[in-house]
């Protein structure tokens, strides 16, 4: 029988004073002209098909006309204090074309499609209630990962930009198999990365919808990346994992060519390179980083079985006496972020000592 690694429902977390104070500091708070409630208020909605008709759990929302000219221009002022100044001067060329919302998962959001008038270009963000859990794990990608992340919060509402790349189970179905023996090769080294980067930071839930693969032409070949695009699962599960992508039946493809295409000595490789990138971009965002700690370490983002759970898993995995001491979700992800820089610098420190 499959192991069920996921729990009950998330629950949702409110961001309180501290992160606020955190998020206004460095420009993630601004006043923003529509709740997510708004949005709710549609009067009706069609179902969403993807190319092969197939329903895609999202459904388009209509508004009565009283209410959808002020709710476009609210959106249109969303997308301007996004990717712009803020001002009116391009409202005139921006239409929304539509705004989609998901029936499918813990957040239920919105999406919001903008298109530019005069070329006919168009993107997508994406509107939610705030969840303290989720904006802890928007903030540590931003910190922490190898990608950048842009998104505002205003009271209970969250403006996330859209990730752009094709979802982990599309690609797995429809691209992977014509795939290259090198693109393949590739691609089984980003998931070791991709899995031990969520496993250092406890970025949980990564079934294959939930990440995207972007492939990069580079002169003669293509090269892949993997990036997270659901945040919700940061630091709540007790059961680790569930923080480990490899264990999810969604990813058993991906799994099986990192054991078709990579030698045991390679996959190790690959796990330190990606340690040591993390320790370094703890190092150089220090400061940023330890205020973000704080706030989490001063948070209730879990329940108190799931932080005794994970922190016994956390023990038995790395031996780290520090986990057993370790009260709240915050706390333990410290340690375990600390661990891994730790390492990296004992490791630089022997090398010095060799070398001098």
């Amino acid at each position: 029988m499959e192991e069920k690694l996921m729990s009950k429902k998330k629950p949702s977390f409110a961001v309180n004073e501290r992160l606020n104070r955190y998020l206004a500091k460095h420009n993630r708070n601004t006043k923003i002209p529509v709740f997510y409630d708004d949005l709710l208020r549609f009067s009706g909605s069609v179902v969403v098909y993807d190319q092969h008709e197939e329903d895609t759990f999202w459904v388009r929302c209509y508004y009565p006309d009283f209410e959808r000219e002020e709710i476009d221009n609210s959106l249109k002022q969303v997308y301007t204090i996004m990717h712009s100044d803020g001002s009116d001067d391009s409202l005139e060329f921006l239409n929304v074309d539509a705004i989609d919302y998901c029936t499918f998962g813990n957040s239920k959001p919105f999406r919001i499609k903008v298109r530019n008038i005069l070329n006919d270009s168009f993107t997508y963000f994406y509107v939610k209630k705030a969840d303290a859990s989720r904006i802890y794990g928007l903030e540590f990608e931003h910190l922490l990962s190898p990608h950048r992340i842009n998104f505002l919060v205003y009271k209970d509402t969250l403006i996330e930009e859209h990730i752009a790349g094709i979802p982990g189970d599309v690609f797995i179905e429809e691209h992977l198999p014509s795939c290259d023996n090198r693109a393949q090769t590739q691609i089984a080294k980003q998931f070791v990365k991709f899995n031990e980067r969520c496993t250092v930071r406890l970025l949980g839930d990564m079934r294959s919808y939930n990440y995207v693969v972007i492939p990069t032409h580079d002169f003669d070949h293509v090269e892949y990346q993997i990036r997270a695009i659901d945040f919700d699962q940061q630091c709540f599960e007790g059961n680790l994992k569930v923080y480990r992508p490899q264990f999810f039946k969604e990813n058993l493809k991906m799994v099986q060519l990192v054991q078709e295409k990579l030698q045991e000595s390679s996959i190790e490789q690959y796990r330190k390179e990606e340690r040591s990138l993390l320790a370094k971009r703890i190092i150089n965002t220090r400061p940023r980083y330890k205020e973000l700690l704080r706030c989490m370490i001063n948070d209730h983002v879990s329940t108190q079985a799931n932080v005794k759970t994970l922190r016994k898993d956390l023990y038995r995995y790395t031996n780290d006496m520090k986990f057993k001491r370790a009260s709240t979700m915050g706390q333990i992800l410290r340690t375990a972020l600390d661990f891994v820089r730790r390492n990296y610098e004992d490791v630089n420190m022997k090398r010095l000592l060799e070398s001098s």
